[in-house]
């Protein structure tokens, strides 16, 4: 059915369709942006990132910073040059559940700025989950080592 100019094969579905392995892959590094961020933040400010992690009372902050810069990292480039990119997005998934869970529990901080801050850290990590589900159904596209391995 047809509404207006909305068509059901549109000009949208179109672009889509015909840059979809361009699109996958601009998706699957801006997703990686921002474990690219976090790592080299964590990695330019490491005791910074500790005290953080220590002011959360994680027990062996040191330990636990070490894990996650190591998992942003693996996170990064797995999804930036597409190898395992299925893997990585359950990893994803998995370590922004377990981050929000830990560092984004806005309910927990009194009505105003902080936690207006954590709640919007909170909808963003969210919108990740979503782009890590979307990563995992469509693969690492045809621009990906995965592809190119698998001959």
């Amino acid at each position: 059915m047809a509404f207006g100019f909305f068509k059901p094969q549109s000009r949208i579905d179109d672009f889509a369709t015909g840059n979809a392995d361009l699109l996958i892959l601009i998706g699957r590094i801006l997703l990686a942006w921002v474990f690219v961020g976090s790592a080299y933040g964590a990695l330019t400010n490491f005791s910074g990132s500790v005290g953080y992690f220590r002011s959360l009372n994680l027990p062996v902050a040191q330990l636990f910073t070490i894990i996650t810069v190591t998992l942003e990292i693996l996170m990064s480039v797995g999804l930036i040059v597409g190898i395992g990119t299925r893997y990585c997005a359950i990893l994803v998934f998995l370590f922004v559940v377990s981050a929000t869970a830990i560092a984004h529990r806005y309910w927990e901080y009194p009505a105003g700025p902080q936690q207006i801050g954590q709640y919007n850290n909170f909808l963003k990590n969210i919108s990740i989950l979503g782009g890590a589900l979307l990563i995992l159904v469509t693969g690492g596209g045809r621009f990906s080592l995965d592809r190119r391995l698998a001959g």
